[in-house]
C-alpha cells in the first residue's frame, strides 16, 4: 500500500550553550533585551515531519511518498533522500525560497530558544494529493497552512483515508476549521497539550471529538498513549528507550508505526504498540533521522516488550 506523507521537509541547526540562559538575561532589562550566546557546539540535522515520518515507514519496509516543498538550498537534503531510498517525486522545489530551517540553542538546564523560518513550506499548497498516484493511505502532518487545508480536502475528494496530524501547526486554524478537518478525516494524532487545545478552540470534549473519526490517537509522553475507537479508550504502554539521549522526532516516529500498522491491517493494539516501540527506539538517538534499526531489530524490540511476535 502506497503512504502518501504530506507535510514538512526541513533542516534543523542545534546549539549548545555551555550555560544558563537565566545567568545572562536580567529580568528588570527584559524590555530592552539584546544578549549574545556563545555556542561552540553545533550540528545540522535532517529533519521535518515529513521527512521524519518517511525515513521510519521505510525503516519498517514500506515505500512511502513524500509530498513536501523545499527551497534552493535542498540539495544535501535530496542527496540524502536518494542513498536512502525515498522517492522524491513530489518534493517541489520552490524557487528564490529556503527549505524550512529550525535554529534551536539549548542551554545546560535543558532550555531552548527556537527561530523557525518557514521557507518554501509557505508554497505547500503547490502540491495536489491526485498527483500521486496509486496511493491508498495518507497524512496531513504540519506544513504550510493552505496546503494542509487543501491536502485534507483533496484526500476526503479522492476517497483516500488519512491521519490529520495537526501538531505545531495548530495555532494556524480556527476551531472550525479544525473541527472541519476533523470530519474530512478518517484518523486524527496528537498529543496530550495538542488535545487540550483541540478541544479549546473546537468547544468539543475529547469524547466528542473522538465520535468523528475512526480512532483518536493522543500521546503522552512517558505515559505511553491512548487510542479512542470503537467506543473505547485504549491505553498503550510505553516501551522504556535504551537511553534518553533526545526526544526530537519521537512523535514522528510513533505516527509511522500508527501508519504502518493501518496499512497492514493490523488491530489497535498491535498498531499502538509498533508505534510505541517506533518512538522509544528513537529516544536513544540524536535528532531526527540518525537511528537506523534494521527492519528484524524492530521486531526483536517489539517482541521483547510485549511477549508476541510482530509479523
Amino acid at each position: 500500500m502506497s503512504i502518501l506523507v504530506c507535510g514538512s521537509v526541513a533542516y534543523d541547526t542545534i546549539m549548545v550553550f555551555h550555560d544558563r540562559f537565566k545567568s545572562h538575561i536580567l529580568p528588570e532589562q527584559i524590555h530592552i533585551l539584546n544578549v549574545s550566546f556563545l555556542v561552540p557546539d553545533m550540528r545540522r540535522e535532517f529533519g521535518g515531519c515529513a521527512g521524519n515520518i518517511a525515513y521510519n515507514l521505510k525503516l519498517l519496509g514500506a515505500d512511502p511518498l513524500i509530498m513536501a516543498t523545499v527551497g534552493d538550498d535542498a540539495g544535501p537534503y535530496r542527496e540524502r533522500l536518494r542513498k536512502l531510498g525515498l522517492r522524491e517525486d513530489h518534493v517541489t522545489h520552490v524557487p528564490d525560497t529556503f527549505t524550512a530551517q529550525a535554529f534551536i540553542t539549548t542551554d545546560l538546564d535543558d532550555n531552548q530558544i527556537t527561530a523557525f523560518h518557514p521557507g518554501a513550506m509557505n508554497h505547500s499548497h503547490l502540491n495536489r494529493v491526485q498527483d500521486a498516484a496509486g496511493v491508498k493511505l495518507g497524512i496531513v502532518s504540519p506544513d504550510g497552512r493552505d496546503g494542509m487545508l487543501n491536502h485534507a480536502s483533496q484526500f476526503a475528494e479522492a476517497g483516500i483515508p488519512f491521519v490529520f496530524d495537526p501538531g505545531q501547526g495548530m495555532p494556524l486554524f480556527s476551531g472550525g476549521e479544525l473541527l472541519e478537518c476533523l470530519k474530512l478525516a478518517r484518523y486524527c494524532t496528537v498529543n496530550d497539550y495538542e488535545a487540550k487545545l483541540l478541544s479549546e478552540k473546537t468547544g468539543r470534549t475529547l469524547a466528542e471529538l473522538a465520535e468523528e473519526v475512526e480512532a483518536l490517537v493522543v500521546t503522552l509522553g512517558p505515559e505511553g498513549s491512548q487510542i479512542y475507537a470503537e467506543g473505547r479508550c485504549i491505553a498503550i504502554p510505553c516501551v522504556a528507550p535504551d537511553q534518553l539521549v533526545d526526544p526530537t522526532g519521537c512523535g514522528d516516529a510513533y505516527r509511522a508505526g500508527f501508519l504502518y500498522g493501518i496499512a497492514n491491517s493490523y488491530d489497535w493494539w498491535r498498531t499502538g504498540r509498533l508505534a510505541s516501540v517506533m518512538g522509544a527506539i528513537k529516544i536513544g538517538h540524536r535528532g531526527g533521522q540518525n537511528h537506523a534499526p534494521a527492519r528484524n531489530d524492530i521486531a526483536e524490540r517489539y517482541a521483547a516488550a510485549f511477549g508476541e511476535a510482530l509479523w
